[in-house]
């Protein structure tokens, strides 16, 4: 009984650890980027009132000489880097933010996706330089007397590229072999029994994807064995994740390629949420963030760890220069109307669309973690 207890104890401490493990990554990715914006404005001569990890409460505060505070509160999802006179209409402060000359402000607003995209670039180098670049393996084929032997994939056969195009992820896959005919022959590259091929592989059905989650079409074209559950989701497939080591340049270029793919999925997918081709059920909140983290740290270590942070890093560059209100894109908007009119918005307006934005993301977050739920 105790041996069951002190399981089941460890088990739960375990559960924990990955948990604030997943928060730190989250966490970390926010504080990264609102650094972005700290060095931006402090390289044009901004003034800053504040920064901070976290929000609420503080529990640890220090005033610097200049009169910047810095500041770690209890509430470790979020942070904020606060410019002097930010969303304020100071006319006679020439340290306000809103003063600064326009292309100076889209210069911070734009840094802290930038810095979210350069962090994830060098978590993205660091993992195809220790474990290899990410590729995909055909563990387990389903037998066809349709097409020939020399036009299948063989068992084991890593993908390294796909008509051409480098393939990391199953959506480069079907972004590169989509509208094609039954029977088609398209080009492959890949590494057999430790050997680099070209090879050409027959489709075995048509490549109209419905969208990106359309997994089944996929590996049935592709000759790749899976199974399906009751509501037609994907359990089981033979395609699994591997790593391939590289060149040193080819590394570095790859993990380039390999973040723009990221950034272009992203884009994919909220253009095919926009059209209805995904439903609202592919997304998912801070909760399912940290959800998310957590299974794949406990699942692939600290090389799966690289990799999701990586993304999360991407997806929040992406994200955050999307024109929604609250968001540093729509900031980037409206200061680029103020620079073409010669006058800004209506401050009390802008702000006012701001609030409502925030309160609307995060009540769309909760619903999205809800629904995963329920």
């Amino acid at each position: 009984m105790n041996f069951l207890f002190m399981s089941s104890f460890l088990e739960v401490l375990s559960v924990i650890g990955y948990v604030l493990l997943a928060v730190l990554v989250l966490l970390l990715m926010i504080t990264v980027h609102e650094f972005g914006h700290y060095i931006a404005g402090k390289i044009l001569k901004f003034k800053i009132d504040e920064f901070a990890i976290g929000f609420g409460p503080k529990i640890f505060k220090k005033v610097k000489k200049n009169g910047e505070i810095f500041s770690v509160r209890a509430f470790p999802i979020g942070g904020f880097c606060a410019f002097h006179g930010e969303g304020e209409d100071v006319k006679d402060d020439g340290l306000a933010f809103n003063n600064k000359a326009p292309w100076k402000r889209i210069i911070v607003l734009v840094s802290g996706a930038l810095m979210n995209y350069l962090f994830a670039l060098v978590l993205i180098c660091s993992m195809f330089g220790i474990y290899g670049r990410t590729a995909l393996v055909t563990v387990d084929m389903t037998p066809t007397t349709e097409f020939s032997e020399e036009y299948c994939f063989s068992p084991y056969d890593v993908i390294i590229k796909a008509n051409g195009k480098n393939a990391y992820l199953t959506t480069d896959l079907m972004n590169a072999i989509s509208n094609k005919q039954k029977g088609d022959l398209v080009d492959f590259s890949i590494r057999r029994g430790g050997k680099d091929l070209d090879v050409k592989i027959a489709m075995r059905c048509d490549t109209d994807f419905k969208n990106l989650e359309d997994n089944e079409k996929l590996f049935t074209a592709l000759g790749v064995s899976y199974e399906a559950g009751e509501k037609g989701e994907i359990t089981k497939s033979g395609l699994y994740n591997t790593s391939v080591r590289f060149g040193f340049f080819s590394t570095i270029g790859q993990s380039f390629d390999y973040s723009f793919k990221l950034a272009g999925t992203v884009f994919s997918v909220l253009g095919q949420l926009l059209t209805g081709r995904i439903g609202i059920g592919s997304m998912g909140g801070t909760v399912t963030t940290i959800s998310v983290t957590v299974q794949a740290i406990k699942v692939g270590g600290f090389r799966y760890l690289l990799n999701i942070a990586g993304f999360i890093g991407v997806n929040l560059a992406v994200f955050n220069l999307l024109p929604i209100p609250a968001l540093d894109g729509s900031h980037v908007v409206f200061t680029l109307i103020e620079w073409i009119l010669k006058r800004p918005v209506n401050r009390k307006v802008e702000a006012i669309i701001h609030t409502v934005g925030l309160a609307l993301l995060l009540c769309f977050a909760v619903i999205l973690d809800l629904q995963r739920c329920f």
